[in-house]
C-alpha cells in the first residue's frame, strides 16, 4: 500500500503525468482562481503557435507602443518606441514575467490586447479548460480573469508537447536586458536540475502561484500550485507533491500500437480472419506495485463483416488487475480487409441470419 498524498499549504494544486495525462493526486483543482502571471503561458503558446503557423516569425521586430511601456507589474524594462524581436519578448514574457513585453507581443500579433485576449480564450477552448477565462495578456488583476489548478495543468502539457523551441526559456534562470540582469523566479531551476519550467505568479488576490515540470529516469511531471501563501511556501510544496508522484508512481506502457494482439473471424471476406490492435500505445500511470499482474480483456463488436476499412474501431481492450479495471482503448482493424466473391458473401448472409436468429432465440430463453 502507498501513502496517502501530502496535504499542502494552498488554495488548490493537481500533479498530473505528462504522458498519460493522468491525475496521481489533487485538491480543489477546478476551482476558480486567479492564476497571476501564469497567464503568461497561454500568452506564449499563443505566439509561438502563430510562429509555427507562419504568420509571425522569430526574429521579426516589434515596436514598442507606449501602451505596453506604462504597464504596471514585473517588466522587462523595455523603452517605448524601441524595436525588440519577437524572440527577445518571449525571453521577457517566460523567464523574467515581463508585463510590458506580454502586452508588445499581444498588440503585434492582434493589432490589440483585448483581440488578443480573444485569442487566447479561443485556444483554451480548444484546450478543454472549461475553468478558464482570461481579460487580459499578463495576469493582473481583473474580476472575470480566472482558471483552475487543473486547467494550467493542461495547459503546461500542451506546451511540453508541442515540441517549441520556446519551451528551453522556461529553464533559464537568467535574462539581461537594457542592461538590467533579472532572475527567473522560479527557486527550482536552481535546487534541481530535474526542473526544467514552467511558470510562478504572484498578486495579492491570487497568492503565490507556480506550475512546474520535472523530468526523471524517463518520466515528465507536472504540478500546479495556486494560492501559497509565499515563495518559500510555493516551492517546498511544489516539491513534495513532486516527490510524492515519482517515488509512488509510475508510468509504463501495458499495450503498444499497431502490434497484431488478436484475431477475429471476418465473414463475407476475401480472408476468413482480420488483425485487431490499438492505435496508439496503451500506457497507464499507477501507484508503484511490482505484483501487479495484468490480465487482458477483448471485447469486440461482433460478427465483423467485410469490407472493413483499417483503424475501423471494431471492439475495446480492456486491462484488469486482480478483477480492477485498469484501462481501456477502443480496439480497431489493422488493415484493409476487402469483400469476397459473391458466393463467399451469400454464404455467410445465410449462416449470419441463421446465427442471429439462434442468438437472439438464446436470449429471449434467459431473460424469461
Amino acid at each position: 500500500m502507498i501513502p496517502a498524498a501530502p496535504k499542502l499549504g494552498a488554495k488548490a494544486w493537481i500533479l498530473i503525468d505528462a504522458a498519460t495525462g493522468s491525475v496521481i493526486t489533487s485538491h480543489n483543482s477546478d476551482m476558480r482562481l486567479p492564476p497571476a502571471s501564469l497567464t503568461k503561458m497561454m500568452t506564449a503558446l499563443v505566439i509561438t503557435r502563430e510562429i509555427k503557423a507562419g504568420r509571425m516569425k522569430e526574429n521579426d521586430t516589434v515596436t514598442v507602443s507606449e501602451n505596453a511601456w506604462r504597464t504596471g507589474g514585473s517588466r522587462m524594462f523595455l523603452d517605448p518606441g524601441s524595436s525588440v524581436s519577437i524572440h527577445d519578448l518571449l525571453k521577457g514574457v517566460i523567464i523574467v514575467s515581463g508585463n510590458d513585453a506580454s502586452v508588445a507581443l499581444a498588440e503585434h500579433a492582434a493589432g490589440s490586447e483585448s483581440v488578443f485576449v480573444g485569442m487566447m480564450n479561443a485556444t483554451a477552448t480548444t484546450l478543454g479548460m472549461g475553468n478558464t477565462h482570461f481579460m487580459n495578456a499578463t495576469g493582473l488583476p481583473e474580476p472575470a480573469h480566472y482558471s483552475s489548478a487543473r486547467d494550467m495543468a493542461t495547459l503546461a502539457a500542451a506546451i511540453i508537447g508541442e515540441g517549441t523551441g520556446s519551451y528551453m526559456l522556461y529553464a533559464k534562470k537568467h535574462f539581461t536586458w537594457n542592461g538590467i540582469r533579472q532572475a527567473n523566479r522560479n527557486l527550482l531551476l536552481w535546487r534541481n536540475s530535474s526542473f526544467d519550467g514552467l511558470k510562478t505568479g504572484h498578486t495579492e488576490a491570487a497568492g503565490y502561484c507556480m506550475v512546474a515540470s520535472s523530468h526523471r529516469a524517463g518520466r515528465r511531471l507536472i504540478s500546479v500550485i495556486l494560492g501559497a501563501s509565499s515563495t518559500h511556501k510555493r516551492t517546498a510544496e511544489t516539491e513534495k507533491l513532486m516527490g510524492y508522484g515519482f517515488r509512488f508512481y509510475d508510468t509504463k506502457t501495458y499495450v503498444e500500437g499497431g502490434e497484431i494482439l488478436t484475431e477475429s473471424a471476418l465473414w463475407k471476406g476475401k480472408q476468413r480472419s482480420i488483425a485487431l490492435g490499438l492505435l496508439d500505445d496503451l500506457t497507464l500511470t499507477l501507484p508503484k506495485n511490482t505484483n501487479r499482474k495484468v490480465e487482458t480483456r477483448f471485447e469486440i463488436d461482433g460478427p465483423l463483416e467485410a469490407p472493413i476499412a483499417a483503424g475501423t474501431i471494431v471492439g475495446r481492450l480492456e486491462l484488469y488487475d486482480d478483477g480492477r479495471k485498469l484501462g481501456s482503448r477502443p480496439l480497431i482493424a489493422l488493415e484493409y480487409e476487402e469483400a469476397g466473391t459473391w458466393w463467399t458473401r451469400w454464404w455467410d448472409t445465410m449462416h449470419l441470419f441463421f446465427f442471429r436468429i439462434i442468438r437472439n432465440w438464446f436470449a429471449d430463453t434467459e431473460i424469461a
